[in-house]
């Protein structure tokens, strides 16, 4: 289980899980943490990964839900439903650094898990192909903000518009209380 979208002042963070074969005909080569490769190849992966994993399961936690309980509360909130929602239910549950998610299944937090497991790095790939597409369909609504370039992230850029325009609906309230002081 990964995350993608913790650190951006708008949208959702964005939870997967998946559950790899470890079959030598099924693994798929060039895997890693989704920080460390192109956009293109994270694209083709995206797609290869939804293929091949045993199950599969990507939960939205919307910006609201991050202001009233906070960012790690609501990154907790959508790795339980992404444990839950699985079609296969795994025995265990590697997490990306996380730790303590509210869920009967057994788990453990691997720190750079990313890095390490292959079934986490499939599990980030997931996570940030999707936040990325939902923040360039959003863009289409919100074009001032440019979220098809940066994501929603907290870049000069961002900063930038957001001082000019104001906070739009899908801003975190609380990652941008200190731009308005």
């Amino acid at each position: 289980i990964d995350e993608a979208g913790r650190g951006p002042l708008c949208g959702p963070v964005v939870v997967a899980s998946c559950i790899m074969p470890l079959d030598d005909d099924k693994i798929i080569y060039g895997i890693d943490d989704s920080k460390k490769l192109s956009e293109k190849i994270r694209e083709q992966l995206f797609e290869k990964i939804k293929e091949t994993a045993i199950a599969f399961c990507i939960e939205e936690v919307d910006e609201k839900t991050i202001d009233e309980i906070n960012i790690l509360e609501a990154t907790k909130l959508g790795m339980k439903k992404c444990i839950e929602n699985l079609k296969v239910k795994p025995n265990l549950a590697l997490i990306d650094a996380v730790k303590n998610i509210n869920n009967s299944t057994p788990q453990i937090a691997i720190i750079k898990g990313d890095a390490t497991s292959y079934s986490i790095a499939a599990a980030s790939i997931l996570a940030k192909v999707h936040r990325d597409r939902l923040m360039q369909k959003l863009d289409a609504k919100y074009s001032v903000y440019n979220f098809a370039k940066h994501k929603g992230y907290g870049t000069k850029e961002h900063i930038e518009l957001l001082k000019k325009y104001g906070p739009c609906e899908i801003h975190r309230k609380t990652f941008i209380k200190n731009f308005f002081k």
